[in-house]
């Protein structure tokens, strides 16, 4: 049996791991830190290393982990694979001496993971290859699970921890659920889907089943929750605005803006034209297709520490307030009063998140967006605003925005939307 050792920090991409490759019959062994990683290879040459590259240096890190495995014939010329949340070209290069095969990164694309570990290994996985969007965030301490096509199996293994991760990010004490499926028609033969949809939604978030909300059309979902005694108290329903309103209830702020939002995710989702796009819906993983109160410095830091951050907004005051908050973490922010400024920079800069205001006096949010589209450009934007009508969300959505934030701004919540968005192990 081929033995794969992953040495990963976060506990739950190390678990991930651990049980896709034990249940694909390979015997996989975890290292929590450089220090156990190097003593696990020594003691259990394994015929494969999956590992981060963003390990903490006090406890050894990735290239301590290399050279000392370099030293030894029995383990010089065992394969790795790294993954990182990023890495540049001159950081890649410098891997190639220590054998590393394929470099990924976070979140792992599991299918070109699976085709990697068969060719390094030469051991074939199944793979579930249904058409399927899967998306999870978070608002308002309630986690928004967005299903379209399909039910893949393989996603879902993925939504169980992604669920966890947001759940531990937002520190959420009481969790509260809407899983919304669109675009998907339901039969008899989806029975042990579903059954694995409800099962993964209900224990990764440990919620109460009076919690949790089922947004569909489809006639099939409801007499299938409506058959089974277990479910009884989830409630399925076809109108977000009704599913948010006994959720929110116990919710003492924001409620305007809440309201709003089950006009424009109920739009979105269960009224978009059948044939849209995917670029119009947030894609979850697959190549093949709330206010945190303890939020540690030191993890936003392994975040965003390096990480270059644009501001884009014609308020002086919004551009100081996101300026001083990333200074904590020593992240660069470059300030921008005008679309224009920021799309003349781009010619020469290139930027990991993008804070970008939707109404400015010259060339406003949606010009930029257009641009960034029409030229290609793939980075994370979100969108800070004061303006919340149905019909201006849904356009910045459609437009690629990974996330929409009401004025007035608080830094805690530009933290926590940052590790959402760019801490993504899944």
């Amino acid at each position: 049996m081929k033995h794969v050792l992953v040495i990963d920090e976060s506990p739950l991409f190390r678990e991930y791991l651990r049980v896709k490759l034990t249940s694909n019959g390979l015997d996989a062994s975890v290292a929590v830190n450089g220090l156990d990683g190097i003593a696990k290879i020594k003691n259990l040459i394994p015929d494969l290393i999956i590992m981060d590259y963003h390990l903490n240096k006090e406890r050894q890190n990735v290239f301590d982990i290399l050279k000392e495995k370099k030293k030894s014939p029995m383990t010089a010329k065992i394969p790795i694979i790294i993954v990182a949340q990023r890495l540049d070209q001159k950081e890649i290069l410098e891997l190639v001496p220590y054998n590393v095969k394929k470099v990924f990164t976070k979140p792992i694309k599991i299918d070109t993971l699976f085709t990697t570990l068969t060719s390094l290994l030469g051991v074939p996985f199944e793979v579930d290859e249904t058409p399927s969007i899967m998306e999870a965030h978070v608002n308002d301490d309630i986690i928004f699970v967005e299903i379209a096509q399909g039910l893949n199996r393989d996603k879902l293994d993925l939504l169980r921890f992604k669920i966890i991760e947001l759940i531990e990010l937002y520190e959420i004490r009481i969790p509260k659920l809407i899983v919304m499926l669109s675009d998907i028609t339901f039969t008899f033969t989806d029975v042990p889907n579903l059954q694995k949809l409800l099962e993964t939604v209900l224990q990764s978030s440990r919620a109460k089943h009076r919690n949790v909300r089922v947004l569909t059309r489809d006639e099939f979902f409801k007499k299938f929750i409506a058959g089974q005694k277990e479910y009884a108290d989830i409630e399925v329903v076809s109108n977000l605005e009704y599913a948010l309103d006994g959720l929110l209830s116990e919710l003492s702020q924001n409620m305007e803006f809440g309201e709003k939002k089950a006009e424009i995710i109920g739009d979105k989702v269960l009224q978009a034209d059948q044939k849209s796009s995917q670029s119009e819906s947030m894609q979850l993983r697959f190549d093949a297709e709330s206010k945190n109160r303890h939020m540690s410095l030191e993890d936003v830091k392994d975040v965003a520490g390096n990480l270059k951050i644009a501001a884009v907004d014609d308020d002086f005051v919004i551009q100081e307030l996101i300026k001083t908050t990333f200074q904590k973490v020593g992240t660069a922010v470059s300030v921008f009063s005008d679309g224009s400024e920021y799309l003349a920079a781009l010619q020469k800069e290139k930027f990991d998140l993008v804070f970008l205001d939707l109404m400015m006096p010259h060339t406003d949010g949606f010009e930029v967006l257009k641009v960034l589209r029409n030229r290609g450009i793939d980075q994370p934007v979100i969108v800070l605003s004061a303006v919340t009508q149905r019909d201006t969300v849904i356009k910045a959505f459609q437009m690629g925005i990974k996330s929409y934030m009401v004025k007035p701004l608080k830094p805690d919540d530009l933290l926590k939307k940052t590790m959402e968005i760019l801490r993504v192990n899944f």
